[in-house]
């Protein structure tokens, strides 16, 4: 009897309420993969970006979105270079294809996961701690005594990146949308916290006190991220790794997304010259195509020691249109996971 798996696909990118949940054929193991019953798959915001057909790394026609997991090993390929084993817990990227109960994927994507964490905190690890890293340490070059201003920092990459920050040792200023965010961030430890109002550059200047701002990561855009760029010091850098007001609905509303568009921040490189600022920007997309850079970062991210990621919404793999409308609306702390039941 063949084997079967559930996944969430999407026969087109266009609209959230395309994709379906279905029945699929488990076909041979390749030989260089490892086979990963899923427990739990992470969300990001780059799912909605695909299904809406935003994101430029879409794949043409039908696609199962999602980009990070965490499982059990229930085989090896013949050809697979790995030292993980049948029956070990991992977590893992792929290049999409993540919305599955079973997936098969190079073993060098995974890692174990740390013994007291459960799968949903492996799931909410990589995708959010690639991002994270590599704005800091290789985009953002942070060193210790450093300020860094940290967008939505209550959310996936933005917690992910406060708790970074501090373990190397940089000085994280976050920011949030919202009282609830800031009381929950200020019990996870952070003192430093912008709840964002209309006169965000003098909150800002406000909270520097006179200390100079090293780094900025954002993935908001628009006027926050042009009120960030401006207080950096010289040699400051602004990392910007997504932007969130360009969220849609269901599907894209092209004529708000073209005026966002328009407005959107816009850079000299010869006034960048003259501040001595400069501004990187990034798609986690790519590294898939940089095997050696991506395993020195998920190494990396590894080896920083940092406590489990915090999960702040599970929903029932089944019910994956309501964990991705809950990430959509912004009101989420943490990850959102959706967990499997074998």
């Amino acid at each position: 009897m063949q084997q079967t798996r559930q996944v969430w696909r999407t026969q087109k990118a266009g609209a959230i309420s395309n994709l379906k949940l279905v029945d699929e054929p488990l076909g041979p193991l390749s030989g260089a993969h490892i086979r990963v019953a899923v427990k739990s798959v992470g969300l990001n915001f780059a799912d909605i970006f695909a299904l809406t057909g935003l994101y430029s790394a879409t794949p043409q026609g039908s696609f199962i979105p999602g980009l990070e997991f965490a499982g059990v090993v229930t085989a090896l390929g013949e050809g697979a270079v790995t030292d993980l084993q049948v029956g070990d817990r991992v977590y893992g990227c792929t290049r999409f294809g993540g919305y599955a109960t079973v997936v098969d994927v190079p073993p060098q994507h995974c890692r174990k996961i740390p013994a007291h964490w459960g799968f949903a905190e492996g799931a909410a690890f990589p995708a959010q701690s690639l991002t994270a890293y590599y704005a800091l340490a290789t985009l953002g070059a942070v060193k210790p005594g450093q300020v860094v201003l940290i967008q939505s920092a209550a959310g996936g990459v933005g917690l992910q990146a406060m708790r970074m920050a501090a373990q190397m040792g940089a000085i994280p200023i976050g920011t949030v949308s919202a009282q609830s965010k800031r009381a929950f961030l200020a019990e996870q430890g952070f003192s430093e916290v912008i709840l964002r109002g209309n006169d965000f550059a003098e909150q800002l200047h406000t909270q520097l006190n006179g200390r100079p701002l090293h780094a900025v990561l954002d993935g908001i855009g628009g006027a926050i991220q042009k009120q960030s760029f401006a207080a950096l010091a010289p040699t400051g850098r602004l990392v910007v790794f997504g932007a969130a007001e360009f969220t849609p609905g269901d599907k894209p509303n092209w004529l708000k997304a073209a005026w966002l568009y328009l407005k959107r921040p816009r850079y000299d490189v010869m006034d960048m010259i003259s501040s001595n600022k400069s501004v990187l920007a990034f798609n986690l997309i790519w590294l898939w195509q940089e095997q050696a850079l991506f395993e020195e970062l998920l190494d990396g991210c590894a080896g920083l020691g940092l406590p489990a990621p915090h999960v702040g919404c599970e929903f029932p793999f089944a019910r994956a249109h309501e964990a991705i409308e809950h990430l959509r609306s912004g009101a989420s702390v943490g990850k959102v996971v959706l967990t499997i039941e074998h």
